[in-house]
């Protein structure tokens, strides 16, 4: 006899949560094991293992051609180069990520953390208002939020929620441990950006990766070619009259890591919330992390299809 429709559909969902259980189990082992080695050991592990692997899959020649297409004076060698650091810096991520909340400020040498521009953030301590922070994925960008925190100014972030709810769970676990301390995150699509307002509307802070591709964002330049960019924070700013606060991290080794914070974006001379305003101050958004990433190409995520279709099928 033939199962009913709802039977088959108890049968998968079933199936589906094993198999997310499954993953989650993986997943578990592989922090444990992580944990179990130096916060050097585990960034040199993943940086091996991503720098092997990564530089063999397809996703390295959209690297390349993202290279060749606004640095073009690197030579063929050079991008090949880059591309394998590029993997060595994101295996590197993944490997300190369990680490990040004992990691010490300002050790004079091996793993640790230590800042630049520490005095924009606290001079904010006292602002009653909300603020927006900016960065990329440069560097670890994970060691950004719990860095910033211990000055007084921990902000929420948006992220990208995993399709595995209990994997999920255990990323978010780390990044409040990571914070020490349980802030609200808020998964990227249209609720978490109600909920983000909201957030900020209560005078609370939020930060936000803005250098990937946005479909639904408007069309500013990146390296000097058209890109669609988010334009959620110059809308956010110009609407609420916020500071936006600009930093990124540097990788100065294996889980050794520096965060360089930079003076509030000016935007004064913007008064008006309009289509025009919103435009110039995303271009100038774009062109702080442009700033970022050519001062170390070699520790932006170049993997990702940032500007039109167009330019990849060349």
């Amino acid at each position: 006899m033939p199962l009913s429709l709802p039977s088959c559909q108890l049968i998968y969902s079933q199936f589906k949560q094993s198999l997310y259980y499954g993953e989650y189990l993986i997943a578990k082992s592989c922090i444990r094991l992580l944990q179990t080695l130096s916060p050097e050991q585990a960034s040199n592990l993943g940086g091996i293992i991503c720098r092997t692997i990564g530089t063999k899959l397809p996703v390295s020649k959209i690297a390349d051609k993202n290279l060749k297409l606004v640095m073009p004076n690197f030579s063929k060698e050079e991008r090949k180069k880059i591309i394998a650091d590029i993997w060595e810096n994101l295996g590197r991520t993944v490997g300190e990520f369990p680490h990040l909340a004992y990691l010490e400020q300002d050790t004079e040498q091996g793993a640790g953390w230590e800042i630049t521009g520490e005095n924009y953030l606290i001079k904010q301590v006292k602002h009653k208002g909300p603020i927006l922070f900016v960065s990329g994925h440069l560097g670890n960008w994970e060691m950004l939020p719990p860095g910033v925190a211990k000055y007084g100014v921990p902000f929420s972030s948006f992220f990208r929620a995993a399709s595995n709810p209990y994997i999920n769970k255990l990323i978010l676990q780390l990044r409040y441990q990571a914070m020490q301390q349980k802030i609200p995150m808020f998964a990227k699509g249209a609720k978490g950006a109600k909920q983000a307002l909201k957030h900020l509307l209560q005078g609370k802070r939020l930060g936000v990766l803005s250098d990937q591709k946005m479909n639904d964002g408007i069309q500013v330049n990146f390296f000097g070619k058209p890109a669609m960019t988010s334009s959620a924070i110059a809308n956010l700013a110009l609407k609420l009259r916020c500071p936006i606060i600009p930093g990124y991290v540097k990788r100065l080794g294996p889980a050794r890591l520096r965060i360089i914070v930079e003076e509030p974006i000016d935007y004064s001379d913007l008064t008006v919330n309009n289509i025009k305003n919103i435009q110039i101050l995303t271009q100038r958004i774009n062109d702080k992390i442009e700033e970022w990433i050519k001062k170390q190409p070699e520790q932006w995520l170049w993997l990702h299809k940032r500007w039109p279709k167009e330019f990849y099928k060349i």
